[in-house]
């Protein structure tokens, strides 16, 4: 480790003293100032001062996306909006977006945090960072933009979207890392083939992919056509941003979850109660730096697990598996489309490019996953295919599916996170 991240060598106990300091204030300060909060602890019947040990974090109510909705767009805050430097915002898709505030302090922590994280994921002062998430309301773009700045990178501002023009700056700008969703990586890996360019031969030696669940099959697809080091990235908009928990490039064994600013629970998403040491759960997560929104409790609907730390005392995160709000039932099956994936990643013949269609005939649910070819099939070779991934879909998934194999660029590529499910069964 260097002076960049002198985090890294706390111990144990050392980092549970200051989370305890942390959270303590934490409490105090979301109890005093956010009053939809303090209405939760009051009808909980219990105070920040009934805190004593990080144990005792689990007496209080958790925060929920339906929070920030039901306080739109300012009423969670916990400073007066004027300190407020910046907002940022959900999509809103699915309801009124939810509206995080950001201090100076808040700002200036973020960007460290996201320094960090480039810097864990192999980034060093003086690289180019070709960042491809979205700017604007969405926190991606900003988030990796102020943390390479940060950390003394060059910083190219390109945004998602331009497949094309992308691929041009990346091999011209010499950039050696490239921030984006997997899903659009792959993307670019294929642009670079329709241009010609060999990416192996440009400066490109990383990329740190998130916002999106992503398969370990998926990791070893963008390695393998890049020759590129992938590496995972976590945030959640609600909680900050990306830059909650970063995987290292020299293990690659797991996302460390920045634990002096983020604290992290487990727990049974339909019980909420604590799930069993090592066990797959919901993600929730409580803020220990951040003034104008902190959260406590926060239930990200992320489904993974804690494991011990590896190169810090720092707690690791599993690959996120999928979200619990994700997780489609089809004939009382449950079926997260990253399963799916990882099937369809076992044939050579077929590209990660897919969809799931979903639709109701009668009173049964039906399933087709539409996925496009590497490369031209002919008839038989195709029905096949097709019949192989049928079957191990029912065999490991649980579900019958009908499988329809399209020509390359039949399946529509998305320039942020990818649309995996269509679903057109009556609500």
């Amino acid at each position: 480790m260097t002076d960049l991240f002198p985090e890294a060598r706390i111990s144990r106990d050392a980092l549970e003293a200051l989370q305890l300091q942390r959270l303590k204030v934490t409490l105090a300060h979301a109890y005093a100032n956010q009053a939809p909060y303090r209405a939760k602890c009051e009808a909980a019947g219990v105070h920040p001062s009934d805190l004593k040990s990080l144990a005792d974090l689990q007496r209080f109510p958790f925060t929920g996306k339906s929070d920030l909705r039901d306080n739109y767009p300012y009423g969670m805050l916990a400073v007066p909006r004027e300190q407020c430097v910046r907002v940022h915002a959900s999509s809103g898709t699915t309801g009124r977006p939810t509206v995080v505030g950001y201090t100076a302090e808040d700002i200036a922590t973020w960007s460290e945090l996201m320094a960090r994280s480039i810097w864990a994921g192999g980034g060093r002062p003086g690289d180019v960072v070709h960042v491809a998430y979205g700017y604007g309301l969405f926190t991606g773009g900003l988030g990796a933009h102020y943390g390479a700045e940060r950390l003394g990178c060059t910083a190219v501002p390109m945004s998602g979207g331009n497949t094309e023009k992308q691929v041009q700056l990346i091999a011209e700008f010499g950039a050696r890392i490239v921030m984006v969703t997997p899903s659009y990586m792959l993307a670019l890996a294929d642009e670079f083939e329709r241009q010609g360019i060999d990416v192996r031969k440009t400066a490109l030696r990383i990329g740190i992919h998130g916002a999106e669940p992503w398969t370990e099959s998926m990791r070893q697809e963008i390695e393998q056509r890049t020759g590129i080091d992938a590496v995972d990235i976590y945030g959640i908009s609600e909680v900050m941003g990306p830059g909650v928990g970063q995987e290292f490039r020299d293990s690659k064994d797991g996302l460390t979850i920045w634990e002096d600013h983020f604290l992290p629970e487990i727990i049974d998403p339909d019980t909420g109660q604590p799930a069993k040491e090592g066990a797959i759960g919901e993600l929730v997560f409580t803020s220990l730096s951040k003034r104008a929104l902190p959260v406590v409790r926060y239930r990200t609907r992320d489904l993974t697990r804690l494991l011990p730390g590896t190169i810090t005392s720092m707690r690791r995160m599993a690959r996120i598996t999928g979200r619990s709000d994700d997780m489609l039932i089809v004939r009382g099956v449950n079926l997260f489309p990253s399963q799916v994936e990882e099937q369809i990643l076992r044939e050579p013949a077929l590209s990660p490019h897919y969809v799931l269609e979903l639709w109701r005939e009668g009173p049964l649910d039906s399933l087709k996953i539409v996925v496009e070819a590497r490369e031209t099939l002919g008839e038989d070779r195709r029905a096949a295919v097709a019949a192989s991934l049928s079957a191990r879909v029912k065999t490991m998934c649980g579900v019958t599916a009908g499988v329809e194999i399209a020509a390359a660029g039949a399946v529509e590529r998305s320039i942020g996170k990818a649309k995996r499910v269509i679903d057109r069964r009556p609500k």
